[in-house]
C-alpha cells in the first residue's frame, strides 16, 4: 500500500516538476481515506464482489474479449455491435483497479493480467489497437471507415477507445505499480503524437475523452507532448465546416460540440456525455497551461447548464434524440432521456471546476447528481442498469425513450461499465488541499490521512448521512498541535439553496440554521465560498460538530419549466425523493400534494437496504369503473429516495406531484 500511495502522489505532484501549473487546489488520493459507513462501503463492496465480476463475465459471454483474440490474429469477424464495445474492458479494467488498490485480490490482479495480454496481442507493430478494424483490415466494422482516422470525426471512435485505454491503464499503473498495461498506453499514445497534431492529421475527436486520457500519461510520464496533444485535438473543434442552417444537430455539428471554436461556446450542448468529457478535459488543460479563455468558456457553459439545462434530481442531457441537452428550459418529464454516463461525466467535471474555483456550488452539484440521477443507474443488487434515468413512469410505459425496468445489460453497454469505474472511486472526492486548507466536501463516515504543510493529521468522520444532519469530526494532528484551516462545506440545501441557480427553488424559506461546535462549544465562522472556514491551532482529538437542518423541503421550478408549473419535488438533505407504485396503491400518477401537507420522515432498515421515507396525507384521484366519474380521496403518500425506485418491479413512478387537480398529466385507472 506504501507504495500505492507514493505513486498516486507522484501522480498528482507531478507538475511541481514538470511545469509551474496545476490545479490551484488538489485532491486528496482515494488510497488515503477508509470509509466505514454503511451507504457508500455497502455500494464499494457490492461493486467489488458483484458488478467487477458480473461486468468482466459479460464481455466475455458478448463476444467483447473475443474481438481482441481475433484482432490479435487478423482473422475472424468482429462479432458485437460497436466499435467502442473495446472500451467496456477498460472500463472494467479501471474499476477493478481502483478496487485492488482497497483490496487485495491476487485472484483479481492475476485475471487482469491475462486480459492486459490479450489486448495487448491485439495492439498492431506501431501502437495502433482497435479491434473493429484489425480483426479483419479490409472489412472493417461499417463505422470504421475504410482507413484509419478517415471516420474518426463522427462514428468511428478509434480516439473515444485509446482515451477509455488511457484511463484504465493509469489506474492499473497507480493501483499495482505494474507497467503492463500502461506500456501497451504510452505506445498507443505515442503513435498518435506522430499521426496528429501541426503539419500532421486534424481531427476533432468525434466522442471525447481522449483529451482526458492523454493528460493522465502526462502527468505519469511528464511527456508534454501529450498535453499539447489533448490541446490540439480540443482547439481542432469549431474548424470543420458544417450547415449552420440546418435544424439537424449532427448537420450543424452541435451534436459533437463541434459547431464552433470551443473559445466561443456558452452552451452545454449536444450529446451530455461526450459534453462532459469535453468540458472535464478542457478544465485539465486549462489548470496545466493557464489557458484564461478555456476557463471563462466552461464557467459560462457551467452557468448555462446549471440555470436552465439540469434535471432536479442532477440528471442532464433531456433528450434522447441524441441522448443531448435541449434547448434552454427543455426539461419534460415524461420523455426525460437522462444517460447515467452524463451523469457520471458530471461528477468528473464538477469536481475539476471545483479545483479550478474553490468554491462549494460545484460540489453541491456534484452531490446532487452523486446521490440521485448517478446511483439510480444500478439496482440495489450490484448487477441490473438504467441505461436512461426517467423523471416520470405512467402505466402504460410506451412512447417514450425512457425505460421502466432495469437491465443486466445492453448491446451499448457504456454506463454499467462507467458505474463500475466510479463507484470505487468515490473515497476521492471527500477531501481536497491548498496549501494549510483542508477541505471538506462530502460528509461520508470513515478516515482521511492527511499531509499538510508537511505534517501528518488524521481527520476521522462519524455520522448516519444522507438520513441525519448531525455531523462530527475529529482532529488527530500527529504532533501535539498545529495550524490549519479546515474549510467545511455547508450544502446549498443547507442554506435554502436547491441548486446553485433559480432553476429549482424551496417553495418556502427555512428558518433553521446551521450550528457548528468545537469540543463542545458554539463558534462564530465565516463563509466563504460556501465553507465554513475554521481556522485555529488544532490538538489531538480536537471535536467539530456541524448541525445540518434536515427539514423536508418542497421544491418548485422555474416556470419557464413548462412541465413543472403547478407541481412540486420532495427533498431532504441531499436526497430527491419520487412516489412508486409499490408503496401507493399500485399508482403515482394520481397523487397531488396540496399546499398544507406537512411530511414525517421514517427510517425503515428493512426496506430498499436501509432508506428514510416520507409520510404525508395527500389527495388521489380515482376513476370509477365506468370511466366517466372522478372523485379525490385522501390517501398517505409514501415517497422513497429516487435512487432506489425500479427495484421491486415495474410500475409508475413520478418526481413531479401536481398541487392541484388541473395540473395532473394524465389519469389513469
Amino acid at each position: 500500500m506504501k507504495n500505492i500511495l507514493l505513486l498516486l502522489s507522484a501522480c498528482f505532484t507531478l507538475g511541481a516538476y514538470a511545469q509551474q501549473r496545476d490545479y490551484p487546489i488538489q485532491p486528496v488520493p482515494f488510497t488515503s481515506v477508509k470509509l466505514s459507513d454503511k451507504f457508500w462501503t455497502s455500494r464499494i463492496e457490492t461493486n467489488r464482489t458483484v458488478t467487477i465480476p458480473a461486468s468482466f463475465a459479460r464481455c466475455e459471454s458478448t463476444g467483447r474479449v473475443k474481438n481482441f483474440v481475433m484482432a490479435a490474429e487478423h482473422k475472424g469477424k468482429f462479432c458485437t455491435v460497436y466499435p467502442f464495445d473495446d472500451t467496456d474492458i477498460y472500463k472494467t479494467i479501471e474499476g477493478a483497479s481502483y478496487s485492488l488498490a482497497e483490496h487485495p485480490d491476487p485472484k483479481l490482479s492475476a485475471y487482469l493480467d491475462s486480459l492486459i495480454t490479450i489486448v495487448g496481442k491485439a495492439q498492431e507493430p506501431d501502437g495502433y489497437l482497435y479491434t473493429a478494424r484489425s480483426i479483419d483490415p479490409l472489412h472493417p466494422q461499417a463505422w470504421a471507415g475504410p482507413e484509419r482516422w478517415m471516420n474518426e470525426g463522427k462514428m468511428s471512435h478509434e480516439l473515444y477507445n485509446c482515451g477509455h485505454m488511457y484511463e484504465a491503464a493509469a489506474a492499473h499503473y497507480m493501483a499495482t505499480g505494474k507497467r503492463n498495461f500502461l506500456n501497451i498506453a504510452l505506445k498507443n499514445a505515442d503513435l498518435l503524437v506522430r499521426t496528429f497534431g501541426p503539419g500532421k492529421l486534424h481531427v476533432a475527436p468525434g466522442h471525447e475523452i481522449v483529451e482526458m486520457g492523454l493528460v493522465r500519461l502526462y502527468r505519469i510520464t511528464g511527456k508534454k507532448d501529450y498535453l499539447d496533444l489533448a490541446k490540439f485535438f480540443i482547439d481542432q473543434r469549431g474548424i470543420k465546416k458544417y450547415d449552420a442552417k440546418s435544424k439537424n444537430e449532427w448537420e450543424n455539428g452541435k451534436y459533437f460540440q463541434d459547431d464552433e471554436p470551443v473559445v466561443n461556446q456558452d452552451e452545454a450542448e449536444g450529446r451530455a456525455v461526450r459534453a462532459m468529457y469535453l468540458y472535464s478535459g478542457m478544465a485539465d488543460v486549462a489548470a496545466l497551461t493557464g489557458d484564461t479563455a478555456y476557463l471563462a468558456a466552461i464557467d459560462r457553459i457551467w452557468n448555462n447548464m446549471v440555470t436552465k439545462k439540469m434535471y432536479v434530481q442532477g440528471s442532464i442531457g433531456a433528450v434522447g434524440d441524441g441522448e443531448r441537452f435541449g434547448d434552454n428550459y427543455e426539461l419534460p418529464n415524461a420523455t426525460a432521456y437522462n444517460e447515467t454516463c452524463a451523469a457520471i461525466g458530471s461528477v468528473f467535471w464538477n469536481q475539476r471546476m471545483f479545483l479550478l474555483h474553490g468554491d462549494s456550488k460545484y460540489i453541491d452539484v456534484l452531490e446532487k447528481t452523486l446521490y440521485n440521477g448517478l446511483i439510480s443507474g444500478v439496482g440495489l443488487d450490484g448487477k441490473s442498469f438504467f441505461y436512461t434515468n426517467a423523471m416520470q413512469i405512467k402505466n402504460n410505459f410506451s412512447g417514450t425513450d425512457t425505460e421502466p425496468e432495469r437491465s443486466g445489460w445492453f448491446t451499448c453497454s457504456c454506463c454499467p461499465t462507467n458505474v463500475v469505474r466510479l463507484i470505487p472511486s468515490i473515497p476521492g472526492y471527500i477531501y481536497a488541499q491548498k496549501g494549510n486548507a483542508v477541505f471538506v466536501n462530502l460528509f461520508i463516515s470513515g478516515t482521511g490521512n492527511l499531509v499538510v504543510d508537511g505534517k501528518q493529521v488524521r481527520i476521522t468522520q462519524q455520522n448516519n448521512y444522507p438520513w441525519d444532519g448531525g455531523l462530527l469530526f475529529t482532529i488527530e494532528p500527529e504532533k501535539k498541535a498545529m495550524d490549519m484551516d479546515l474549510d467545511i462545506r455547508i450544502p446549498g440545501w443547507a442554506q435554502n439553496e436547491a441548486i446553485p441557480s433559480d432553476l429549482y427553488n424551496y417553495e418556502k424559506k427555512s428558518a433553521q440554521q446551521v450550528e457548528i461546535k468545537v469540543n463542545g462549544l458554539p463558534v462564530n465562522y465565516q463563509i466563504q465560498k460556501g465553507y465554513a472556514v475554521i481556522s485555529r491551532k488544532w490538538k489531538k482529538n480536537d471535536k467539530v460538530e456541524v448541525d445540518l437542518p434536515m427539514d423536508v423541503r418542497r421544491v418548485v421550478a422555474n416556470t419557464n419549466v413548462q412541465d413543472d408549473n403547478g407541481k412540486v419535488a420532495l427533498q431532504r438533505g441531499p436526497i430527491m425523493y419520487c412516489a412508486e407504485w409499490k408503496d401507493n396503491n399500485g399508482q403515482a400518477s394520481n397523487i397531488i400534494i396540496p399546499k398544507d401537507v406537512t411530511f414525517k420522515p421514517e427510517f425503515e432498515a428493512n426496506l430498499l437496504n436501509g432508506i428514510t421515507v416520507l409520510k404525508g396525507e395527500v389527495k388521489s384521484i380515482n376513476v370509477d369503473a365506468t370511466g366517466q366519474n372522478i372523485s379525490t380521496q385522501t390517501t398517505t403518500l409514501t415517497a422513497i429516495p429516487y435512487y432506489s425506485w425500479a427495484n421491486r418491479g415495474k410500475g409508475e413512478m413520478t418526481v413531479w406531484f401536481p398541487e392541484q387537480v388541473k395540473y395532473v398529466d394524465l389519469i389513469t385507472k
